[in-house]
């Protein structure tokens, strides 16, 4: 069921309005390798930030990763898909609003393409860290700005916006491999893997030989860390 953050979860009009020209797909997509990662637990409490239509959580309560799933939207009408399918949805913009639920209380932590919209990450996920318990796991995804594409941009004096992908002009954050890990760590959690992910093809395999695997991260796209809550 979908429900209204209340009291200081009022929800950020200007930053919801940015979202309101990304097509349909933009919320619905599944990240079907996060819930593979995912323990099996079929009695975990998971909770997601920024569910889009509730996809991702769908696959893990089909897969029987967890009982409940609750998750924060702010966009409106994705939120309202997703309180369709997942155990609680609340529509709200997280760096505002007061978690609702008591300390301790999830078993894992999911942030798909989110902790680049915020304005403070850190002070989020700190917040987020008080309702996970002790070893829970968080698994994230963020934009690579250390790929090639955007080091060629620099090179060339230029730093354009787009209106999807790595130079999205709705993110406010950008980071390398390094600094999500050090994101992370300030916040409290563990470090257990960082990845790369869209550096799979041939022609990426190839020039990461030719360069002795010493700069691989520059041909992912994304950046794919799991952290454990400390």
């Amino acid at each position: 069921m979908s429900t209204e953050a209340s009291k200081s979860g009022t929800v950020h009009l200007a930053g919801e309005a940015a979202y309101t020209t990304k097509p349909e797909t933009y919320f619905s997509g599944a990240r079907v390798d996060f819930v593979n990662d995912l323990p099996n637990n079929k009695d975990a409490e998971i909770l997601e930030i920024g569910c889009g239509r509730g996809g991702t959580g769908r696959l893990a309560l089909a897969q029987a990763k967890c009982a409940r799933y609750r998750a924060v939207e702010l966009d409106a009408e994705s939120a309202a898909v997703a309180g369709e399918y997942l155990t609680e949805v609340i529509h709200g913009d997280v760096e505002r609003m007061e978690l609702p639920w008591p300390k301790s209380t999830f078993d894992a932590l999911i942030l798909s393409e989110v902790l680049e919209h915020l304005t403070d990450p850190w002070a989020v996920l700190r917040k987020l860290h008080t309702v996970l318990k002790p070893g829970a796991i968080a698994i994230a995804g963020s934009p690579n700005v250390a790929h090639y594409r955007v080091i060629l941009m620099l090179l060339r004096g230029d730093w354009q916006l787009t209106d999807s992908g790595t130079m999205d002009r709705t993110h406010l954050r950008w980071f390398t491999p390094k600094t999500y890990q050090r994101l992370f760590e300030a916040s409290g959690f563990e470090i257990l893997s960082t990845s790369g992910v869209g550096n799979d093809g041939l022609k990426a395999k190839l020039a990461s030989a030719l360069l002795f695997n010493h700069y691989s991260w520059i041909w992912a796209r994304q950046i794919k860390l799991t952290a454990r809550r400390i």
